[in-house]
């Protein structure tokens, strides 16, 4: 079992290290609230990465078009203008590290988790749907007026047995 601060201390660290150390971008986070409501955008980015294991869920990291075109730029050091390929490939490498490196961190109190690859969806006034009915964590950062949120859902697992580092293999 994780208490909720310290899966917050998790996104928070792993969303601020990804920025800082491979975008070079430093993100201010904002008081982070829970919500039923699936992640919902208006016009822009979205990426989901899904968590299995004896606990599971998914992270959603949500960004602006033109937030995602700038996190394409550091990323990639180019100088893209709209949301193409490449962009989106960005914005779904940026969600796998952060919740690549979120993992690893619950990994030491919930035992050994598998990560899918990242999915990334771009459009307008578009939602996600979860078939669970948790209530997702909400991250929300602040970077030059741009809002990044972050997305967190995790229930135990009904078909999971007990923790035994090891016992899971992921592909």
């Amino acid at each position: 079992m994780i208490d909720h601060d310290k899966l917050v201390e998790y996104a928070r660290s792993a969303t601020d290290s990804v920025f800082v150390t491979m975008l070079d971008m430093a993100v201010t986070p904002q008081p982070e609230h829970l919500d039923r409501k699936p992640p919902m955008v208006s016009d822009g980015v979205m990426a989901l990465v899904g968590l299995a294991g004896p606990w599971i869920g998914a992270g959603v990291v949500t960004f602006s078009a033109a937030f995602a075109i700038d996190v394409c730029n550091h990323l990639l050091m180019c100088e893209e203008t709209a949301v193409n390929e490449d962009v989106l490939d960005a914005v779904g490498e940026v969600a796998n590290m952060i919740i690549g490196s979120f993992k690893t961190q619950l990994e030491d109190d919930l035992g050994p988790l598998c990560l899918s690859i990242p999915t990334v969806v771009y459009g307008r006034n578009f939602t996600s749907r979860s078939v669970g009915t948790d209530d997702w964590v909400v991250l929300p950062f602040q970077y030059k007026g741009e809002v990044i949120e972050l997305r967190i859902c995790l229930s135990p697992s009904k078909n999971s047995v007990p923790n035994h580092v090891g016992s899971m293999q992921c592909a």
